[in-house]
């Protein structure tokens, strides 16, 4: 099978964890860029790496690039890709355009030239032109431009990856399910110790865990663009998903999800329902003020409310309190904290054993971890040592 090279896109921050998974699904030459990670794979690795990557938005497929000084330049060099490898006249099809630099300053723009070539050049072959369909394309189309160096690439994935199709309902504040699954994996979760997620909110650090624990697919609730290209191949893609089903394996661990709010609780065990694993999670309505740990330590995931979510609360005493109550009700845990409310963390009270930079969409965040303990650690491992979902049995 023929190989090529591939560029898998994710948030700041997850880029090693990314490519760790990677490597487990047997990509080669990776390399680590700024929000992404290149490596070289075939087809059988493209669709493997849309299924079952925890930490990916999205799977691109460079086909051409280039230098550009200009918008003309622009034009001429996306006219001189074969476009009818790629799109076909009954296919729609979309423009991504991202840049930076001081020569392309509108995305948009970049989009509107380029789409002019490729029309312009169906039109000259065909006599007629395909559509466009920014919201539902057959074929979309990625340009990237970082001053005068444009890339070219297919989007194999279409709605990003953190999209799995469970989290039909959220609560305020959501965190991605990307960013959820790069934070239980930076934790090194061994998927034995007791998990807790004691602001659930929408359940989305217990779902990933839960699912991450069976090895069961992300992508097996949604579709991907790749169904659509012409060189689709059905049986290889349902070979993999026959290979993904029978390496799911049984979960015999806990995770327990709790939340003040009674609707948070029922939308998050809606969720996991959707997702598959609502009988491995333990949903209640608590706080998380009057708890304390259930067995012999675990490892605790929480993303507590900062300013907006607190209204008109103390941040300060909550994160004071927030850090007292973990120290006394919670010894022999691994807390991980993720805030964007870098100032109100100061007043948790521990010392944290790491400080990992990452954002939550656009807010920028600190994902902190306080190791409660008393003597050998317990519930951790490293987390590069990612096992693939296809060889874990």
């Amino acid at each position: 099978m023929n190989t090529f090279d591939l560029i898998a896109t994710t948030q700041f921050g997850l880029e090693e964890i990314l490519a760790a998974e990677l490597k487990a699904l047997g990509a080669e030459n990776t390399e680590i860029l700024n929000r992404a990670v290149k490596f070289t794979g075939t087809l059988e690795l493209l669709y493997k790496s849309n299924y079952l990557l925890r930490t990916c938005l999205k799977i691109l497929k460079p086909i051409a690039t280039f230098e550009a000084y200009n918008e003309t330049q622009l034009y001429e060099n996306i006219k001189k890709i074969d476009w009818s490898q790629y799109l076909t006249l009954q296919q729609t099809f979309a423009i991504d355009g991202t840049t930076s630099g001081e020569v392309f300053t509108h995305s948009k723009f970049v989009a509107l030239k380029s789409k002019d070539a490729i029309v312009d050049q169906f039109r000259e072959n065909c006599g007629v032109r395909p559509s466009v369909d920014p919201e539902d394309p057959d074929i979309r189309i990625n340009i990237h431009i970082s001053d005068i160096n444009c890339s070219v690439s297919i989007d194999s994935t279409g709605v990003p990856l953190n999209k799995r199709g469970y989290r039909l309902e959220q609560t305020f504040a959501p965190i991605s399910e990307v960013l959820a699954a790069g934070i239980i994996l930076l934790s090194g979760w061994d998927r034995k110790t007791d998990f807790y997620d004691p602001m659930c909110g929408s359940g989305t650090f217990s779902i990933e865990a839960a699912l991450l624990a069976q090895n069961i697919p992300n992508g097996q609730l949604r579709k991907f663009l790749f169904e659509k290209w012409s060189n689709f191949d059905a049986i290889l893609w349902q070979t993999i998903k026959d290979e993904a089903e029978k390496a799911i394996i049984p979960f015999e661990g806990n995770i327990y999800a709790t939340d003040l709010d009674k609707n948070a609780i029922e939308i998050s065990l809606q969720n996991a329902r959707r997702a598959g694993v609502a009988a491995n999670i333990e949903f209640a309505e608590a706080d998380f003020l009057q708890s304390k740990v259930k067995g012999e330590g675990g490892l605790i995931v929480m993303n507590p409310p900062y300013n907006e979510r607190l209204k008109n609360d103390d941040i300060v005493e909550f994160y004071s309190e927030l850090g007292t109550h973990l120290k006394h009700f919670y010894n022999g845990c691994d807390a991980w904290i993720i805030s964007g409310n870098l100032e109100a963390l100061k007043f948790i009270g521990l010392r944290p054993s790491r400080k990992i930079k990452l954002y939550n969409g656009q807010l920028e965040c600190r994902l902190q971890k306080y190791e409660l303990y008393r003597g050998s650690k317990r519930g951790g491992n490293d987390p590069l040592q990612i096992i693939s979902p296809t060889s874990r049995r």
